[in-house]
C-alpha cells in the first residue's frame, strides 16, 4: 500500500493540471511503478527540469517506485510540443555524454538503493530503440494509431497551421514517446506517466498504445508549466538558463535568482520547489503577509532549493557573498573567498584594469581613483574620500593620504572599490 496519497499532496502545492480517471484510486491500491522522460539535449537539466524533478521526489516519498527515463533515443528525433520550430538534431557521441551527465545529476534527487522495494531506477529509451527496424516499429506500433487520431493533438494540429510545417520526424514523435510507456508497461510493470501539460498529447497516446496493444490499463498526469507573474519566462535570465551545475551556473547566482522572485511567484514556488508541509508553508505565507519587505518567503525559499540541488556549504557561500554587496560589515568576508568564489559574486559589477608595478611603491588613493576612472577628476575624489564615501576591500578609506600597496590585494589580484552605497568596482591589478 502507497504510504500517502500523492495526487492530494500534489493538488494543493498546484501541482496537477490533467489527469486520467482513475490514477488516484489506482495509486491507493498498491505501490505504482511512475516514470518521467528527461530531454538531453544539454549536458545538464535547468530549473525547468525541477518540476518533474519534484514529481518524482514526492512519488518515492508516497511510497512509490519511481523511473527517470533520459531519451537517448528520442533526443535524435526532437519532440513538436509547445515549440514552433525543428530543433537540431544532436549526434550519437553528443547524446551519450548529455545523458551521462543527467543520470549523475538525477541520481542526486532520488534514493537508488536496490535494496528497498521503491527504489528510483533510471532507463534510457536508445537501449530498446537502438536495435529496433523501422519496418518492425510501423507493422509493430504504427498499426495501432491512427493519423486522425496524431493530428488531432494540439501540439501536431499547431505546427501543421504554421509556415513552418512539420516534418515526418517530428510528427512520428508521439509514436515513439507512446511506446516508451508501453516497453516500460511491459519490462518494469510501470502503470504511471507524469509530466508538463505540453505532453499530455504524447502520455495518452502512450496509454492508447498499452490498451491496444496489450489489453492493459495505464494512468497519467500532468502538471501545470512553470510561468512567472509578470508574463516572462521562468527559467531564464538576460544571461540564458538557470542550470542546475553549478559550472554552468554558479551556486550564488543560482540563489539570487530564487531571493529576487516576485511576492506572487515565491508563493507558488515555495508550494512546487520545496518539500516543506502545508503546516510550515502556510505559517510561512502569514508571517510574510503585511512584512513583505523582510522578504522572508524569499529567503527561506532559497535556502530550501539552493540546499536541494547543490548543499548547505554551498548555500552557506551564496548568503555570505550576498552579503558582501549589501551589508557593510564584510570585510572579513571579503577576505576569505577564493579568486573563483570572488568573480562569482562580483559577477556584473563593472571591472577596471591598473598596473601591478604602479602598486610597488605605492600610489596615493586620490590618484588612483581617479587614473582607474573610477571618479572624473582627483577633487571629485577627494570630496568623496573627506565625505566618507568611499570604501576599499569593504573599509572605510579614513584619509586622502592613504597609500595603497600590493599588500592590500585580495587573492593577490582584485581591489573591490565602492562609491556611495550602491556603486562597486573590481579592480583587477595585472
Amino acid at each position: 500500500m502507497a504510504t500517502k496519497n500523492l495526487i492530494q499532496e500534489l493538488k494543493w502545492r498546484g501541482m496537477i493540471q490533467d489527469i486520467m480517471p482513475g490514477t488516484e484510486e489506482q495509486l491507493l491500491k498498491e505501490v505504482t511503478t511512475g516514470y518521467i522522460g528527461f530531454d538531453p539535449t544539454a549536458d545538464s537539466l535547468h530549473i525547468g527540469s525541477l518540476v518533474p524533478i519534484m514529481l518524482l521526489i514526492h512519488l518515492q516519498k508516497c511510497g512509490h517506485k519511481p523511473i527517470a527515463l533520459v531519451g537517448g533515443a528520442t533526443g535524435m528525433v526532437g519532440d513538436p510540443s509547445g515549440k514552433s520550430e525543428e530543433r537540431n538534431l544532436l549526434s550519437e557521441d553528443i547524446l551519450n555524454h548529455n545523458v551521462a551527465c543527467v543520470k549523475k545529476q538525477l541520481e542526486k534527487f532520488l534514493d537508488f538503493d536496490p535494496k528497498k522495494s521503491n527504489a528510483a531506477e533510471m532507463a534510457n529509451n536508445y537501449d530498446w530503440f537502438k536495435d529496433f527496424s523501422f519496418l518492425n516499429f510501423i507493422r509493430d506500433v504504427g498499426k495501432y494509431i491512427t493519423v486522425n487520431y496524431m493530428m488531432s493533438k494540439d501540439s501536431v494540429k499547431k505546427r501543421l497551421e504554421g509556415d513552418a510545417g512539420m516534418s515526418f520526424t517530428e510528427f512520428t514523435y508521439q509514436l515513439v514517446q507512446g511506446y516508451d510507456f508501453f516497453w516500460l508497461y511491459n519490462n518494469k510493470q510501470c502503470k504511471l506517466q507524469m509530466g508538463g501539460s505540453d505532453q499530455w498529447g504524447n502520455i495518452v497516446t502512450g496509454t492508447e498504445i498499452i490498451r491496444k496493444k496489450s489489453g492493459g490499463e495505464a494512468f497519467a498526469f500532468t502538471c501545470p508549466l512553470m510561468t512567472k507573474a509578470d508574463g516572462g519566462k521562468f527559467g531564464k535570465t538576460e544571461k540564458g538558463n538557470i542550470w542546475l551545475d553549478p559550472k554552468k551556473t554558479s551556486t550564488y547566482q543560482f540563489y539570487q535568482f530564487w531571493i529576487n522572485a516576485a511576492d506572487a511567484d515565491a508563493e507558488r514556488y515555495i508550494k512546487i520547489f520545496t518539500l516543506l508541509s502545508k503546516e510550515e508553508i502556510d505559517t510561512l505565507l502569514q508571517q510574510h503577509k503585511g512584512n513583505e519587505h523582510q522578504r522572508l518567503l524569499q529567503k527561506k525559499l532559497a535556502e530550501e532549493v539552493t540546499c536541494l540541488v547543490h548543499n548547505k556549504a554551498e548555500y552557506a557561500f551564496a548568503v555570505k557573498a550576498s552579503d558582501i554587496l549589501f551589508n557593510n560589515d564584510t570585510a572579513e568576508i571579503l577576505q576569505q573567498l577564493n579568486e573563483e568564489q570572488l568573480l562569482q559574486v562580483m559577477e556584473g559589477v563593472p571591472t577596471v584594469e591598473f598596473s601591478k608595478a604602479s602598486l610597488v611603491a605605492g600610489v596615493d588613493i586620490i590618484s588612483f581613483l581617479a587614473d582607474t576612472n573610477i571618479f572624473p577628476s582627483k577633487g571629485e575624489a577627494k570630496k568623496m574620500v573627506q565625505s566618507g564615501g568611499v570604501s576599499m576591500n569593504k573599509l572605510k578609506i579614513e584619509t586622502t593620504d592613504q597609500l595603497i600597496k600590493t599588500d592590500v590585494l585580495l587573492n593577490g589580484k582584485y581591489l573591490l572599490l565602492q562609491k556611495g552605497k550602491k556603486n562597486y568596482y573590481l579592480v583587477s591589478v595585472v
